[in-house]
């Protein structure tokens, strides 16, 4: 309740209130976005940022700001690499019809400026509907939150690119030093899931231009990256690409391949594999990463792992081990 200079109560207005309830969601948005994903110590975040708070002091800690589209530069740990045209042409007609719903969010950067963490697209978008500012958001962060932002923003989004997914992961590994662990953890991934973007990235580069263009699915790329050969990676990824063949269908050519190594009942002059044995070694191939054989005869047998490198050594055991 209110009083006015004579003392006499007044009534409050609906609109003030309105008008308090959404700044303080707002802000409350804000902090929950700043605690969605852990990220370093809170002393080494200030260091961080202490030098970028100084350049551009002057708007941080606002909840939702205008800020002219001139003053904001594009994200340098942007992971998406392809924006198709005809979906910006879209954006932009719906911000010039009802503006952009979402703010972006930004923090500042040198010489007054402030650079995207999150909302690119609306953001180019704005410049085609010829808006002059856009809502954001100020945020002070590192420059590894700004990238852990960045990932946890574009993974929610179907769209997006496994292989610029798989190269974000790849900065955060070599950039900060981040194990799998880590960057499963700061981005809400599964170790496993963190391990098989990475594993993408081995195949080769043909393979990397089939699923960058969406002609390969992940799990199609998934169903054959353990084979060694990589002319038959190509090979199994044009088919695949071409003729749209199925994940399961895949895997049982990946199967194949390693037909002569893997233990059996013969009837006539083929090899009987068991449908379960089969099934077993795909699921293991598909979880951990590596190619797996079975040898089963009347209940009894072993399975063998093959790993190509330390790497891929020191993750299988990570897994079975559970650390």
């Amino acid at each position: 309740m209110l009083t006015n200079h004579a003392g006499e109560k007044a009534i409050e207005r609906p609109a003030e209130k309105l008008m308090e309830k959404i700044v303080e969601k707002r802000r409350a948005l804000g902090r929950g976005l700043e605690s969605l994903l852990p990220g370093p110590s809170r002393a080494t975040a200030d260091a961080g940022a202490v030098e970028i708070q100084a350049q551009a002091p002057r708007k941080v800690g606002q909840a939702v700001l205008e800020l002219k589209l001139t003053e904001i530069l594009a994200n340098p740990y942007q992971t998406r690499s392809r924006v198709t045209e005809g979906y910006l042409e879209q954006l932009a007609a719906s911000i010039a019809t009802s503006g952009v719903l979402q703010p972006v969010t930004v923090r500042p950067a040198k010489d007054g400026k402030y650079a995207l963490i999150a909302g690119e697209c609306r953001w180019k978008a704005s410049e085609l509907a010829k808006k002059d500012t856009i809502p954001a958001i100020v945020k002070v962060v590192s420059d590894q939150q700004a990238l852990e932002l960045t990932i946890a923003e574009n993974l929610q989004r179907q769209d997006l690119n496994c292989v610029d997914q798989a190269k974000a992961f790849d900065r955060l590994s070599q950039e900060f030093q981040l194990t799998q662990e880590e960057i499963a953890l700061r981005t809400g991934q599964t170790r496993s899931s963190v391990s098989n973007y990475l594993r993408l990235l081995r195949m080769p580069a043909p393979v990397l231009e089939l699923l960058s263009a969406g002609s390969l699915s992940f799990g199609q790329a998934k169903a054959i990256m353990t084979v060694e050969d990589p002319q038959a990676i190509i090979r199994l990824a044009q088919k695949a690409a071409s003729q749209g063949t199925p994940v399961r269908a895949l895997e049982d050519l990946v199967f194949n391949l390693s037909l002569p190594a893997t233990g059996g009942r013969e009837l006539g002059q083929k090899k009987y594999i068991d449908p379960n044995v089969r099934q077993a070694q795909g699921d293991l191939e598909r979880v951990l990463g590596v190619r797996v054989k079975i040898r089963d005869s009347k209940g009894k047998g072993s399975i063998l792992l093959q790993y190509r490198n330390l790497e891929d050594f020191d993750r299988v055991v990570g897994m079975l081990s559970g650390k």
